[in-house]
Protein backbone atom coordinates (compact mmCIF):
# COMPACT_ATOMS: atom_id res chain seq x y z
CA UNK A 1 0.00 0.00 0.00
CA UNK A 2 1.36 3.62 -0.57
CA UNK A 3 3.27 5.43 1.94
CA UNK A 4 1.03 7.98 3.42
CA UNK A 5 3.83 10.65 4.06
CA UNK A 6 4.37 10.21 -0.22
CA UNK A 7 0.53 10.55 -0.37
CA UNK A 8 -0.04 13.78 2.02
CA UNK A 9 3.02 15.33 -0.24
CA UNK A 10 1.43 14.03 -3.65
CA UNK A 11 -2.28 15.39 -2.48
CA UNK A 12 -0.87 18.71 -1.43
CA UNK A 13 0.86 19.57 -4.92
CA UNK A 14 -2.31 18.93 -6.77
CA UNK A 15 -4.77 20.49 -4.21
CA UNK A 16 -5.27 23.67 -6.70
CA UNK A 17 -6.43 21.56 -9.68
CA UNK A 18 -7.90 18.46 -8.43
CA UNK A 19 -11.36 18.92 -9.12
CA UNK A 20 -11.06 20.41 -12.23
CA UNK A 21 -9.39 17.23 -13.33
CA UNK A 22 -11.67 14.93 -11.51
CA UNK A 23 -14.32 16.22 -13.58
CA UNK A 24 -12.80 16.34 -16.49
CA UNK A 25 -11.17 13.14 -16.51
CA UNK A 26 -14.37 11.48 -15.38
CA UNK A 27 -16.48 13.37 -17.97
CA UNK A 28 -18.45 14.57 -15.48
CA UNK A 29 -19.82 10.85 -14.20
CA UNK A 30 -17.55 11.79 -10.59
CA UNK A 31 -20.77 13.98 -9.33
CA UNK A 32 -23.43 11.07 -10.66
CA UNK A 33 -21.54 8.85 -8.89
CA UNK A 34 -21.32 10.86 -5.64
CA UNK A 35 -25.23 11.62 -6.25
CA UNK A 36 -25.92 7.99 -6.05
CA UNK A 37 -23.57 7.09 -2.47
CA UNK A 38 -25.56 9.68 -1.26
CA UNK A 39 -29.11 8.30 -1.53
CA UNK A 40 -27.51 5.37 0.88
CA UNK A 41 -26.04 8.35 3.22
CA UNK A 42 -28.52 10.80 4.06
CA UNK A 43 -31.84 8.58 3.84
CA UNK A 44 -33.23 9.16 7.03
CA UNK A 45 -35.37 12.11 8.26
CA UNK A 46 -33.38 12.75 11.38
CA UNK A 47 -30.23 14.92 12.10
CA UNK A 48 -27.02 12.30 11.62
CA UNK A 49 -23.94 12.22 12.59
CA UNK A 50 -21.12 11.75 9.28
CA UNK A 51 -17.59 10.96 9.08
CA UNK A 52 -16.33 11.75 5.54
CA UNK A 53 -12.82 10.11 5.62
CA UNK A 54 -10.31 11.57 2.69
CA UNK A 55 -12.53 13.95 2.59
CA UNK A 56 -9.87 16.06 0.00
CA UNK A 57 -11.01 19.15 -1.51
CA UNK A 58 -14.94 17.60 0.12
CA UNK A 59 -16.89 17.60 -2.42
CA UNK A 60 -18.43 14.54 -1.09
CA UNK A 61 -19.07 16.49 2.03
CA UNK A 62 -21.13 19.23 0.59
CA UNK A 63 -22.69 16.77 -1.32
CA UNK A 64 -23.53 14.51 1.73
CA UNK A 65 -24.23 17.83 3.96
CA UNK A 66 -27.30 19.47 1.22
CA UNK A 67 -29.22 16.39 1.50
CA UNK A 68 -28.93 16.29 5.22
CA UNK A 69 -31.82 16.51 7.44
CA UNK A 70 -31.41 20.40 10.09
CA UNK A 71 -29.15 19.08 13.06
CA UNK A 72 -26.88 17.13 11.17
CA UNK A 73 -22.87 17.55 11.54
CA UNK A 74 -20.31 16.27 8.28
CA UNK A 75 -16.80 15.42 9.66
CA UNK A 76 -14.24 15.76 6.95
CA UNK A 77 -10.66 14.22 7.93
CA UNK A 78 -7.60 14.36 5.45
CA UNK A 79 -4.16 13.75 5.93
CA UNK A 80 -3.47 16.94 3.24
CA UNK A 81 -3.67 19.93 4.34
CA UNK A 82 -3.68 21.72 1.17
CA UNK A 83 -6.94 19.62 -0.15
CA UNK A 84 -8.36 20.92 3.24
CA UNK A 85 -7.03 24.70 2.86
CA UNK A 86 -9.26 24.24 -0.58
CA UNK A 87 -12.34 22.61 0.79
CA UNK A 88 -12.33 24.81 3.54
CA UNK A 89 -12.74 27.84 1.47
CA UNK A 90 -15.53 25.58 -0.70
CA UNK A 91 -17.75 25.00 2.71
CA UNK A 92 -17.37 28.76 3.25
CA UNK A 93 -18.67 29.99 0.17
CA UNK A 94 -21.22 27.53 0.14
CA UNK A 95 -22.70 28.63 3.69
CA UNK A 96 -22.12 26.06 6.14
CA UNK A 97 -21.35 26.69 10.01
CA UNK A 98 -17.76 25.34 10.07
CA UNK A 99 -18.71 24.20 13.69
CA UNK A 100 -16.03 27.01 15.43
CA UNK A 101 -18.46 29.37 15.66
CA UNK A 102 -17.53 31.48 12.17
CA UNK A 103 -20.82 33.26 11.17
CA UNK A 104 -21.92 31.15 7.83
CA UNK A 105 -25.57 32.09 7.24
CA UNK A 106 -26.52 28.34 7.35
CA UNK A 107 -26.90 26.96 11.17
CA UNK A 108 -29.18 23.86 10.41
CA UNK A 109 -25.99 21.30 9.60
CA UNK A 110 -22.44 21.94 10.08
CA UNK A 111 -19.27 20.74 8.10
CA UNK A 112 -16.06 20.89 10.07
CA UNK A 113 -12.91 20.01 8.16
CA UNK A 114 -10.07 18.19 10.23
CA UNK A 115 -6.53 16.39 9.23
CA UNK A 116 -6.37 12.98 10.78
CA UNK A 117 -4.86 9.60 9.58
CA UNK A 118 -7.54 7.00 9.02
CA UNK A 119 -5.14 4.61 10.91
CA UNK A 120 -5.79 6.50 14.57
CA UNK A 121 -8.61 8.43 13.86
CA UNK A 122 -9.58 11.26 16.92
CA UNK A 123 -12.77 10.11 17.86
CA UNK A 124 -14.69 8.20 20.34
CA UNK A 125 -15.76 4.37 19.67
CA UNK A 126 -19.58 4.64 17.86
CA UNK A 127 -19.78 8.33 17.56
CA UNK A 128 -20.53 8.58 13.88
CA UNK A 129 -23.77 7.18 12.18
CA UNK A 130 -22.40 6.89 8.67
CA UNK A 131 -18.53 6.69 7.61
CA UNK A 132 -18.34 7.80 4.12
CA UNK A 133 -14.92 7.48 1.49
CA UNK A 134 -15.15 8.55 -2.10
CA UNK A 135 -12.00 7.77 -3.98
CA UNK A 136 -9.36 8.13 -1.71
CA UNK A 137 -10.01 4.20 0.28
CA UNK A 138 -7.18 2.77 -2.25
CA UNK A 139 -4.69 5.75 -0.77
CA UNK A 140 -4.46 4.22 2.90
CA UNK A 141 -1.28 2.90 3.86
CA UNK A 142 -2.49 0.00 5.81
CA UNK A 143 -5.93 -0.81 4.47
CA UNK A 144 -6.64 -3.29 6.97
CA UNK A 145 -6.08 -0.91 9.95
CA UNK A 146 -8.26 2.17 7.87
CA UNK A 147 -11.08 -0.27 8.08
CA UNK A 148 -11.12 -1.16 11.47
CA UNK A 149 -10.93 2.56 12.90
CA UNK A 150 -14.16 3.29 10.42
CA UNK A 151 -15.95 0.52 11.88
CA UNK A 152 -14.74 1.32 15.16
CA UNK A 153 -16.07 5.08 15.15
CA UNK A 154 -19.09 3.98 13.29
CA UNK A 155 -22.28 3.05 16.04
CA UNK A 156 -24.03 0.12 16.10
CA UNK A 157 -26.22 -0.28 13.14
CA UNK A 158 -24.45 2.55 11.59
CA UNK A 159 -23.80 2.42 7.74
CA UNK A 160 -20.16 2.66 5.92
CA UNK A 161 -20.49 3.65 1.75
CA UNK A 162 -17.67 3.64 -0.15
CA UNK A 163 -17.15 4.82 -3.58
CA UNK A 164 -13.63 3.92 -5.23
CA UNK A 165 -12.42 3.81 -8.99
CA UNK A 166 -11.58 0.56 -10.50
CA UNK A 167 -11.27 -1.02 -13.66
CA UNK A 168 -13.61 -3.11 -16.20
CA UNK A 169 -14.29 -6.26 -16.60
CA UNK A 170 -14.73 -6.92 -20.47
CA UNK A 171 -11.11 -7.28 -22.21
CA UNK A 172 -11.90 -5.11 -24.43
CA UNK A 173 -12.85 -2.12 -22.67
CA UNK A 174 -10.22 -2.75 -20.06
CA UNK A 175 -7.58 -2.32 -23.03
CA UNK A 176 -9.36 1.22 -23.87
CA UNK A 177 -9.21 1.90 -20.39
CA UNK A 178 -5.29 1.46 -20.02
CA UNK A 179 -4.82 3.57 -22.66
CA UNK A 180 -7.04 6.46 -21.35
CA UNK A 181 -5.62 5.99 -18.20
CA UNK A 182 -1.98 5.12 -18.72
CA UNK A 183 -1.30 7.39 -21.52
CA UNK A 184 -4.15 9.89 -22.09
CA UNK A 185 -4.39 11.01 -18.07
CA UNK A 186 -0.50 11.73 -17.11
CA UNK A 187 -0.35 13.99 -20.53
CA UNK A 188 -3.46 15.62 -19.37
CA UNK A 189 -2.39 15.87 -15.87
CA UNK A 190 0.54 17.22 -16.35
CA UNK A 191 -0.97 20.28 -18.64
CA UNK A 192 -3.14 20.85 -15.71
CA UNK A 193 -0.91 20.84 -12.88
CA UNK A 194 2.40 20.36 -14.11
CA UNK A 195 2.81 16.73 -12.35
CA UNK A 196 2.99 14.05 -14.46
CA UNK A 197 4.24 11.62 -11.64
CA UNK A 198 0.61 12.51 -9.40
CA UNK A 199 -0.95 11.19 -12.42
CA UNK A 200 0.75 7.68 -13.16
CA UNK A 201 0.47 7.11 -9.57
CA UNK A 202 -3.48 7.44 -9.66
CA UNK A 203 -4.10 4.87 -12.62
CA UNK A 204 -1.30 2.09 -10.91
CA UNK A 205 -3.47 2.76 -7.12
CA UNK A 206 -6.49 1.91 -9.18
CA UNK A 207 -5.37 -1.49 -11.00
CA UNK A 208 -3.62 -2.54 -7.77
CA UNK A 209 -6.75 -1.84 -5.49
CA UNK A 210 -8.73 -5.16 -4.85
CA UNK A 211 -11.69 -5.78 -6.78
CA UNK A 212 -15.51 -6.79 -4.68
CA UNK A 213 -14.61 -10.82 -4.27
CA UNK A 214 -11.09 -9.60 -2.73
CA UNK A 215 -12.11 -6.15 -0.72
CA UNK A 216 -15.81 -7.61 0.66
CA UNK A 217 -13.70 -10.38 2.55
CA UNK A 218 -11.87 -7.87 4.61
CA UNK A 219 -14.61 -5.29 4.95
CA UNK A 220 -16.36 -8.40 6.62
CA UNK A 221 -12.98 -8.82 8.64
CA UNK A 222 -12.75 -5.58 9.71
CA UNK A 223 -16.36 -6.06 11.79
CA UNK A 224 -18.45 -4.90 9.07
CA UNK A 225 -21.18 -7.08 7.82
CA UNK A 226 -24.30 -7.72 5.07
CA UNK A 227 -21.55 -5.48 2.17
CA UNK A 228 -23.07 -4.94 -0.76
CA UNK A 229 -21.18 -4.44 -3.97
CA UNK A 230 -22.62 -2.40 -6.95
CA UNK A 231 -20.00 -1.28 -10.34
CA UNK A 232 -20.75 1.76 -12.30
CA UNK A 233 -20.03 2.77 -15.69
CA UNK A 234 -18.56 -0.79 -17.09
CA UNK A 235 -17.09 -0.92 -13.63
CA UNK A 236 -15.46 2.26 -13.61
CA UNK A 237 -16.83 2.98 -10.47
CA UNK A 238 -17.38 0.73 -7.43
CA UNK A 239 -19.57 1.45 -4.44
CA UNK A 240 -19.48 -0.49 -0.85
CA UNK A 241 -22.52 -0.89 1.72
CA UNK A 242 -21.74 -2.10 4.93
CA UNK A 243 -23.43 -2.17 8.04
CA UNK A 244 -22.18 -2.69 11.65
Amino acid sequence: MPDKEKIRGLFDDIAHNYDAFNHLSSFGSDRCWRRRAVRHIADERRALRVLDVATGTADFALSIASKLSPGSNVVGADLSEGMLEIGRAKVAKAGYDDGIGRDSGRRDVGIRLIQADVEALPFADGSFDRVSVAFGVRNFENLDCGLSEMCRVLRKGGRLVILELSYPDSAFLLACYKFYAFTLLPCLGKLLTGNRAAYRYLPASIMNFPKPPQFIPRLLAAGFTSVRARSFTFGVCRMYVAEK
